[in-house]
Parts: C-alpha cells; sequence; structure tokens
C-alpha cells in the first residue's frame, strides 16, 4: 500500500485535520499521480457538510486534480512516468453498459465511482484529491496539455468540462445566442467557452458587481436580474441558457427568456426540487434539461479546447492550512471564482 499525506473533514460541522491515507498498489493498468494542486469545488462543501445526504467520515474530499505520473502499472499504455495528467469527477465505472460504451461514463447504468464519497471495485472508500498522491485506472486520466499550468488545469477538471459538455451538446455555436446564469465558478468559465464557440454571450446575474470582469471575459451583454425590466428586454431571446447557481429561482421567468425550440440546461444542483409552470414549455415548445459533467473523451477535448483558445478559471492559490476559511469564503462568495490548493503545503 502507498502512503499519502492529506486533509481529512471527521464530521459535517468539524475542521479539516492533518491525515495520513492508504492508496492501493498498482493493478496492471493504474497510474500513480503526485498530486501537485486541487480545485475546491462547491461539490465539496456539500459532501464535507453532509448536505447531500450519508457521508462516511472521515472524508478527503477534491476531485479538480492536477499532477505528474510517478508510476505506472506493467500494462499501462497511455501514460508514463512524467507526464502532465489530470483526474476529474470519477475514477471509474462499468465500461460495460451502453452509455460506457458511447464514452458517456458519467451516466454509466450501473453508477460510476465517485473520485470521493464512493466505493471502488475493491470494496474500499474512495478519497479524493487534498492529497499527495492518487492511484487510479488510466482510463480514467486525462492529458494536460503543455499550454495549460498546472494550477488553473486543476478547475477545468470539474468547472471546465460541467459547462464544456452542455454548450458542446446543444450547439453553442456561431449565431447562436446563449446566456449564463450567474458568474461564479462555473458561470466564469461558461462565458470563455460560449464565447471561443462563437456564441453571442450574456450574463444573467443578480447584480452588475461583476460586469467588468465578464465582458473581459468574453460576454457580449450583462444584465442584473435583480431588475424587472431585464425580464421584460430580453423575452424570447435565447437559442440556450446555462443555469450555474444552485439556488431555488424563479424558473418560468427564464423559461420567458427562451426563443422558439429554446432549451435551459441546469448544471447547478440546487439542494431542494425546483417548481415550474408547464405551460412556460408547452407555449413556444421549450426545453428543460440537465448535464453532469462530462465522459473522458469529452474531458480531453476540453482541455485540448481551452489550450487551444487560452481559456482558464481566475483562480487563488491557498495552502492545506487555509481549506477551511476557503470554504467560508465560498459560502460568502467571497472568491474570483476558484479556490485551488497548493498540495506542497500538506
Amino acid at each position: 500500500m502507498i502512503t499519502a499525506k492529506a486533509r481529512a473533514v471527521d464530521g459535517p460541522d468539524k475542521p479539516f485535520r492533518v491525515a495520513e491515507i492508504k492508496r492501493r498498489n498498482l493493478d496492471a493498468k493504474d497510474v500513480l499521480i503526485e498530486i501537485k494542486y486541487a480545485g475546491i469545488c462547491h461539490s465539496d462543501i456539500h459532501t464535507a457538510h453532509g448536505e447531500w445526504g450519508q457521508v462516511n467520515y472521515p472524508l478527503v474530499p477534491g476531485h479538480e486534480i492536477a499532477g505528474i505520473v510517478t508510476a505506472v502499472g506493467p500494462n499501462t499504455t497511455k501514460y508514463k512516468v512524467g507526464d502532465r495528467v489530470g483526474v476529474g469527477c470519477m475514477v471509474d465505472s462499468c465500461g460495460e453498459c451502453e452509455n460506457c460504451q458511447k464514452g458517456e461514463e458519467q451516466y454509466c447504468l450501473k453508477g460510476n465511482i465517485p473520485t470521493y464519497a464512493g466505493v471502488d471495485k475493491y470494496g474500499e472508500p474512495t478519497q479524493g484529491g487534498y492529497s499527495t498522491h492518487i492511484v487510479v485506472s488510466e482510463d480514467f486520466v486525462v492529458t494536460i496539455p503543455d499550454a495549460i499550468e498546472l494550477d488553473v488545469a486543476a478547475p477545468l477538471l470539474c468547472a471546465g468540462i460541467t459547462t464544456y459538455s452542455p454548450l458542446n451538446h446543444w450547439g453553442a455555436g456561431s449565431g447562436r445566442k446563449v446566456a449564463v446564469v450567474g458568474m461564479g465558478g462555473l458561470g466564469h468559465m461558461a462565458v470563455q467557452i460560449s464565447h471561443a464557440m462563437g456564441a453571442e454571450v450574456t450574463v444573467l446575474s443578480q447584480t452588475l458587481n461583476k460586469q467588468e470582469d465578464g465582458l473581459q471575459l468574453g460576454a457580449d451583454h450583462y444584465y442584473a436580474t435583480n431588475d424587472s425590466e431585464t425580464f421584460k428586454k430580453l423575452a424570447r431571446t435565447f437559442d440556450l441558457i446555462i443555469n450555474t447557481v444552485s439556488a431555488n429561482i424563479n424558473m418560468d421567468a427564464y423559461f420567458s427568456l427562451l426563443t422558439l425550440d429554446g432549451t435551459l440546461v441546469n448544471v447547478g444542483a440546487p439542494g431542494e426540487p425546483l417548481s415550474l409552470n408547464v405551460m412556460s414549455l408547452i407555449g413556444h415548445r421549450r426545453s428543460f434539461a440537465g448535464s453532469l459533467i462530462g465522459g473522458i473523451r469529452e474531458t480531453q477535448e476540453m482541455l485540448d479546447f481551452c489550450a487551444a483558445h487560452n481559456i482558464a478559471p481566475k483562480i487563488e492559490v491557498v495552502s492545506a492550512d487555509q481549506i477551511d476559511e476557503a470554504y467560508q469564503r465560498v459560502l460568502a462568495s467571497d472568491v474570483k471564482y476558484r479556490f485551488v490548493i497548493d498540495i506542497s503545503t500538506m
């Protein structure tokens, strides 16, 4: 077994503590990664705080992982020692169902194995990237292009693919009008990616506080949703709306912004059910959809796209001793736009 230093939490109201965890010995197609940086995702906070169901503590979160390959199994063909690699939100799937065969492992019919707070095929709990090392099957590792620094690469493994996948699937290209709801960790990635795809991009945020950032990142327009005139002015405007917020918003108001055959896609995951009036959809043949991260093939495609278009999250690097403080600042919306842990401080 391989020993890794980590930061773990022992309960929903407990602070992070120094820990040591065991990583399995390498199987034939496994890769050992020395983690250099790990992003802090809001999902980490929800899980650490026990807000998404029962958690088996102690828990080491982290599914935005960037590092260097330090060892490989004897039958590994995709990676070698020294490669710059990343690991995202899942570390395995059945590999056999129709969704896995299509390269959509995130929708594995038997359930993908999450990077943390899951149980692997050996019956052991999975622990994430707030640690110095991780062992992952080569099939769930992606290459980080040389054009992307490892610290900014980390958030792409969740925030990047979570927004790239629906923008790609629903065709956010030239001639399309796309709105991004929320200008946070996910939203600021959706703005950059949809702009690079050629869409006309509008940010819909509660206030105009981040307007300058939004326009600099590629938005063509920026509106405050706390102004009721916004919904009147933009009625029946957008082909596609990407909702990145994890809050219970007035869905019918946002549906009114869709044009004929427009689609609103939720990537934010509110803790409570949303309500809507079906007539908001029926009236203009509108669609309401959801999207979950992306498969490994599409995640690699996203990284290559970001490298080609000079797309990167805006980050603030913190030490391992600052994780609790970073969580509090995320909850207070006091971050622009993603915290990344420097794992060398473990």
